[in-house]
């Protein structure tokens, strides 16, 4: 069996169809996977590649809703990406397709869609993008990660089914240790601007740095982009602050294991690995997202209990420090957050979107 993934090629694009793809070869080793899409970002490419995924990418226009030079550029992409995309699944012809939206994924889906091929969409955020809105029109059935998306798609064809994530590496707290270079017996804070950096977040972070560390110590993913930046502001600070460009997979399993806090963007799979560890967090959602998302994202996650949200325009240094205390200076409201945020994951979700891709396929 043939299986194509499509997508951005962003983390929220591709650890998903990783997760999915890890499912997919427990059971069938003999699958061949092909991922088609936009160009991935740093780094992706090659955790694709080591999941012996075939990796192809096409020519991606942008619907966008502001005026800008590219738009012209745009107007020749699209139809550059739909010969691409055909092209590649002619040569391809994949028994099912699995959609993670975005722009790179809408030539993929027409031309799978014209070639009869099941098509199967996830949705992570709880507003789609308008990539998904579209790919749900050609799709055979769809899958969400909260109740509150179900409204946007025919509801004869789609499941809550949650975000598929990629499952923790199994360590103890002392090889954990080992792998951050964490020495003090203090609490931990994460804070994850995913791989692109969240600058905002991480320009507040460094304005409370110093009363943090009196307390805390600091594991901080800050994003290949800000890194060479902020490691000079922060070359003479306390060696409890550690900082990454980026969290590799066995960082982030270490970092997820030993946090007592996380702080991060509102990113759908961000707040799916958060829930999955347990983990009380406080989200920062991104402002101006597309369809305001993260918002969105954040606040529906809030509701169950296991988040704080702050949103960017109040992410003043007293206020942020406010909340990080009130969280790890009450035992109580910590361990109901971690119950909640337990009781909100779906890790489930992974296989159910690898049995269901196999059942459509055959």
């Amino acid at each position: 069996m043939r299986i194509l993934f499509t997508g951005g090629g962003t983390g929220g694009h591709i650890f998903p169809i990783i997760a999915v793809a890890r499912q997919l070869k427990k059971n069938n080793p003999d699958l061949e996977m092909f991922f088609l899409g936009a160009p991935a970002g740093a780094g992706f490419s090659d955790v694709l590649q080591k999941e012996g995924i075939r990796i192809k990418t096409i020519l991606t226009g942008k619907v966008r809703r502001y005026f800008s030079p590219k738009i012209i550029l745009d107007i020749f992409k699209m139809p550059i990406g739909l010969i691409q995309a055909f092209l590649y699944l002619y040569v391809w012809m994949p028994d099912i397709i699995f959609n993670k939206g975005g722009f790179g994924s809408v030539p993929v889906v027409l031309v799978g869609w014209l070639f009869r091929i099941p098509i199967l969409t996830h949705e992570s955020d709880t507003i789609p993008g308008l990539a998904n809105r579209l790919g749900a029109m050609f799709s055979k059935r769809i899958a969400v990660s909260f109740v509150s998306t179900g409204k946007y798609f025919p509801s004869k064809k789609t499941a809550l089914i949650g975000n598929p994530i990629r499952s923790a590496i199994p360590m103890t707290s002392e090889k954990a240790k080992t792998i951050l270079g964490l020495t003090s017996q203090k609490p931990i804070i994460l804070i994850l601007g995913g791989s692109q950096g969240a600058q905002a977040l991480n320009q507040a972070i460094l304005g409370i740095l110093p009363q943090l560390l009196e307390k805390y110590e600091i594991v901080h993913q800050c994003g290949f982009n800000n890194f060479e930046e902020i490691k000079r502001e922060t070359s003479q600070i306390s060696s409890d602050y550690h900082l990454f460009p980026f969290l590799n997979e066995s960082q982030m399993s270490a970092a997820q294991l030993l946090a007592n806090l996380v702080i991060s963007r509102a990113g759908a799979g961000s707040i799916a690995e958060i829930a999955a560890c347990g983990k009380p967090s406080i989200l920062v959602p991104l402002p101006g997202s597309g369809s305001d998302h993260q918002k969105e994202n954040a606040f529906a996650y809030a509701q169950a209990g296991a988040t704080t949200v702050v949103e960017e325009e109040n992410l003043t240094l007293s206020i942020f420090l406010n909340e990080i205390s009130q969280i790890l200076d009450n035992p109580e409201l910590s361990q109901k957050m971690s119950i909640n945020a337990k009781n909100f994951s779906r890790p489930e979700a992974a296989q159910k979107i690898a049995e269901t891709l196999i059942e459509m396929g055959q």
